[in-house]
Order: structure tokens, then sequence, then C-alpha cells
């Protein structure tokens, strides 16, 4: 059984580790698929909209394939769970991706 597969098992056993589930799309990508990464971040936040690095990490996928406008709205959303965790490193981080996708755009 491969890591993807162990990662996948194990969730299905603990649904709720989302530990797991950010290992799982980080797997995806180090293999080059990026769809199946994107979905699993996305599911991710939808378990559980404050884990807060994944905004970061989904955000930099959007980038990737070129979709900078829904990149700018995962940071954006990332970036005001941040300040309501109080999480100042994280929020560092999403400003400083969401100012660089702005510079680009001008």
């Amino acid at each position: 059984m491969d890591r993807i597969d162990r990662l996948k098992d194990f969730i299905e056993k603990f649904p709720d580790d989302m530990f797991s589930r950010h290992a799982l799309s980080m797997e995806y990508l180090k293999l080059g698929d990026e769809a199946a990464a994107e979905i699993v971040m996305k599911d991710l936040l939808d378990h559980d909209p404050r884990h807060i690095g994944t905004y970061y990490h989904l955000g930099k996928l959007m980038e990737k394939s070129g979709r900078m406008d829904a990149a700018a709205e995962v940071y954006e959303t990332g970036i005001r769970i941040a300040m309501e965790m109080n999480a100042q490193h994280d929020l560092r981080e999403l400003k400083g991706a969401l100012i660089l996708i702005k510079d680009e755009d001008e």
C-alpha cells in the first residue's frame, strides 16, 4: 500500500483528522496531480475552514494554473480567518501572496 492509499484509509477511519487530509494533498502535489490536490484541499477547507495553511497552498496551486482571481479570493478568505484567529504569521504570508498577485495585475 503506497502513501496515498494509507492516507486515504486513515482519513476514512478518522475523518476529522485534518493533518492527514493536508498530507494527502501534499502527496498529490509531489506526484504532479494538481487536480487531485486541489480537490483534497477544498474538501479539507469544507471540513475545517480554520485550517489556515491550506488557503496559502490552495492559492499557490491556483496561481500556478493561471487562475489569479480565484487565488486572490482564496487568499482573501484566508486573511479574514487568520485575522479572526489572530494568527499573525499566517496573516503575513497570505497578505504577501495577495500583494504579489495584485502587483502582477498592475
